[in-house]
């Protein structure tokens, strides 16, 4: 993520996961079902970033926050996402979406 406003307003990235489909429908808004585990970013220029773990993948959720930001500065992190397969899952081919919004 680069903030290049130059200004001093921090912000917020989001995530958020859609249902596996495939074979059958995969849930990952379900507990226990799905998460996304945050690491510290690694930061370039002046802003403090906290990151937030995120369980399950839906509803969205803040998985790093830039406080105290001023002038461009950047966030790098490479989270860990789990989903649980049900033990009567379809064998086959599935896809979902995870989407990053930044605000």
């Amino acid at each position: 993520m680069t903030d290049s406003r130059g200004g001093t307003t921090g912000w917020v990235v989001t995530a958020n996961g859609v249902d596996f489909t495939g074979p059958q429908s995969i849930s990952v808004s379900a507990p226990g079902s799905s998460s996304y585990n945050t690491p510290p970013a690694t930061v370039t220029g002046n802003a403090i970033v906290t990151a937030s773990n995120l369980e399950p993948l839906y509803p969205p959720g803040p998985v790093q926050t830039a406080t105290n930001a001023s002038r461009i500065n950047t966030a790098v992190w490479n989270p860990t996402i789990s989903v649980t397969i049900p033990a009567d899952a379809l064998a086959g081919t599935y896809s979902s979406t995870i989407t990053h919004s930044v605000a």
